[in-house]
């Protein structure tokens, strides 16, 4: 009965993280100075993410009107905080492949998109959705650009909202929420598409 409890929690803490929200990226940079006492930041999800954060790797995909804050501190699960980024977009597009994996209380979670899917875009009223996640890009190749330019990628979206394709995308992440903010009421819009599969396995 543990084992199948286990279980239950481990597919819920990445299932609710990347999907069942739906129907509702270089490191972090920190200054010399004295850390600020910054709040943390209210997800606007019925849950706290899980100290154990997803490793998310794609490999092409068109993220559009992507904006970015540093350093923002967020409440896990253990009561624990972290200081991350935040990242916020009208659409993820992934033309390739996205994998998702979290290894958490002795079970690793595995999401797998092989083909196409998207996060957020806009409803069938033509009105725009949002995805944000919380974390940090590990690595990112921008199209006719470069790879490895994570840094100047978060440094830019600060200021202005970037649309750009992106190849061989790995990021860090403790959450993702991805919203269609002006649903219409009895709307069955989905903003979340990942045709794929979602596997459990043991130690």
């Amino acid at each position: 009965m543990s084992a199948i409890r286990a279980w239950r929690r481990a597919l819920v803490v990445g299932a609710v993280l990347l999907a069942a929200v739906g129907t509702a990226v270089g490191p972090p940079q920190f200054s010399d100075a004295a850390p600020r006492a910054a709040a943390p930041v209210p997800l606007g999800v019925p849950f706290l993410p899980s100290p154990d954060p997803l490793d998310v790797r794609i490999d092409s995909l068109l993220a559009v009107s992507l904006t970015v804050e540093w350093d923002v501190t967020i409440r896990l699960s253990d009561g624990s905080e972290v200081r991350t980024n935040r990242y916020t977009f009208t659409k993820l597009k992934i033309r390739r492949h996205m994998s998702v994996t979290q290894r958490a209380a002795g079970h690793t979670l595995t999401i797998d998109v092989p083909d196409e899917g998207s996060l957020g875009g806009y409803d069938s009223a033509g009105k725009a959705e949002t995805t944000v996640m919380w974390g940090r890009i590990d690595r990112i190749c921008v199209l006719l650009i470069a790879c490895n330019v994570q840094g100047l990628l978060d440094w830019f979206g600060q200021f202005i909202p970037l649309t750009a394709g992106a190849t061989e995308f790995a990021g860090t992440l403790y959450a993702i929420r991805t919203t269609d903010d002006h649903a219409a009421l009895g709307s069955t819009d989905n903003p979340v598409h990942l045709p794929g599969t979602i596997t459990v396995t043991g130690p």
